[in-house]
This record gives structure tokens, C-alpha cells and sequence, in this order.
């Protein structure tokens, strides 16, 4: 029997930047090859290292990336977006270059049979106490307007300050602090009525099953490194969620 065709693939992590070419190319070569025969794409967050404001959407690299999109767009494909703690300032002036639509997070899907959850990962790393506060501030539309209102070579500057302190900052955070937990993970399965979960934003791939429960999370990419890695998930018709490595072998039992 053929195997089902893929109705969903999802990715997320890429931070995609000039100075990092490599992955931009494995991205552009996804696009291409695996996304546009796909009936959805899902962008899960940090797509981009940064995001400054959609009025930057007319540098080279960044119409490159959004004209990729489009293609897959316009082969008929659904693109949706939910933003990362790198690029939530993405607009709908992005969406509407690159042919997609923004979501909302947490987004349930209804794909295959399933209704999967789908969501970055930030907002569930509850115990950086630290960070939360950050992201509560500046998820708010006062804070994103005023900050908008500034000329862009002005935001680039801040967000690159803001950039080396929190690589700072993590260097002194476990892993565990960095990632997301079980109570905020359990809170989101329950307030959606869902037991599958697709998320990204930890770098921490993987499949978590508790109970009746599974949890997907998605790696980031680094092609520009001596060892590449990077990978989606895909879903088919019927409903199976499948982690695939980034030379498109099956990471999971066909089974699950």
C-alpha cells in the first residue's frame, strides 16, 4: 500500500541570516523539494534570527526568503505563521508578501483526523522567571507601537543590545530554566482539549509521551556548522505525525 500523502509539514528554529548562508540554502531547498508538495506549511516561530518591523522587508536577503514563501503559496500550498520570541513583530504587510496568514498561538489544527496544538514554546518556559517578564512586556501593542515608531536603523541597534545580553544571560541558565514545563505544557493540553502537541523555540528535539499525551518538538537548523543539523514534522492523510532529520530519513516508527 502507497504511503499517505503528507497533508501538513511544520518547521521552526531556523534564524535564518546572511551570515549564515548555508542554512539559508537547506531552507530554500525545503521550499522547493518538501514544502510544495505539501497541502500546508507551518512556521512555527524564529524563522528569522530578528525581526525589526515589516518596513525592513525591503532588504535583499529578507525579500529572497519572503519570495520563497510566495512560491510555495502560489503552488497552491497553505502557509501559516505563529511568531517566535525573535520575530513577533512580523506584520501583515510580511504576511501578505509572502502569501500567508498569521496566527495566533495556541492554534489548534485540525489535520488528518487529528486536532493537534500548535505553538512556539516560549510561553511555556515558565520557570525563566526573567524572561517571562520580558515577553509580557513586550507582547504588549503599546510597548510594539512605541517600539515600531522608532527609525529602523534605531530598533536594529536595540535589538542587537538586546541580542548580546541574552546570550549572556544564558549562559548562566540551565537547561531546565530554559525549557519549557510540565505544568505549563499540561495547562495547554488541557485548556485545548487536545493530546498532540507540535512546538519548537527549545532546540531540544524530541517525542515526549505521558499518558495519553504526545508532545513534538521540533529542532532548530545550523547548516553553517561542521556538523549540519535540522528537520520538520510532517503529517499525513491519515493522520500520523512523523519527525523527519534533515536529509529526510524517518526519525520515528511508522507506527506512532
Amino acid at each position: 500500500m502507497p504511503a499517505a500523502r503528507t497533508l501538513a509539514l511544520f518547521v521552526s528554529d531556523l534564524h535564518l541570516q546572511p551570515s549564515h548562508p548555508r542554512t539559508s540554502l537547506a531552507f530554500l531547498d525545503f521550499l522547493e523539494r518538501r514544502a510544495t508538495a505539501a497541502q500546508a506549511l507551518y512556521l512555527l516561530g524564529d524563522l528569522f534570527e530578528y525581526w525589526a518591523g515589516d518596513d525592513d522587508l525591503s532588504a535583499p536577503f529578507h525579500q529572497m526568503i519572503c519570495a520563497a514563501l510566495r512560491r510555495v503559496a502560489d503552488a497552491g500550498v497553505a502557509v501559516y505563521w505563529i511568531a517566535g520570541n525573535r520575530d513577533f513583530l512580523v506584520g501583515p504587510a510580511f504576511a501578505q508578501a509572502c502569501g500567508a496568514t498569521l496566527l495566533d498561538e495556541p492554534h489548534v489544527a485540525s489535520i488528518g483526523g487529528q486536532r493537534i496544538v500548535l505553538l512556539h514554546g516560549d510561553a511555556e518556559c515558565t520557570d525563566d522567571l526573567k524572561y517571562m517578564e520580558f515577553r509580557a512586556m513586550v507582547r504588549q501593542p503599546a510597548w510594539q507601537a512605541q517600539f515600531l515608531a522608532m527609525p529602523l536603523a534605531q530598533r536594529q541597534a536595540i535589538i542587537a543590545g538586546l541580542r548580546q545580553n541574552s546570550r549572556a544571560e544564558q549562559g548562566g541558565k540551565s537547561y531546565e530554566v530554559m525549557d519549557v514545563t510540565p505544568q505549563a505544557i499540561a495547562a495547554v493540553f488541557a485548556r485545548t482539549a487536545t493530546d498532540v502537541m507540535i512546538h519548537g523555540h527549545t532546540h531540544r528535539p524530541a517525542l515526549h509521551v505521558v499518558g495519553a499525551t504526545r508532545r513534538y518538538v521540533l529542532p532548530d537548523w545550523e547548516c553553517d556548522t561542521d556538523t549540519p543539523r535540522g528537520g520538520w514534522i510532517g503529517v499525513d492523510a491519515d493522520g500520523r505525525v512523523q519527525r523527519y532529520a534533515l536529509d529526510g530519513s524517518a526519525l520515528d516508527p511508522a507506527s506512532i
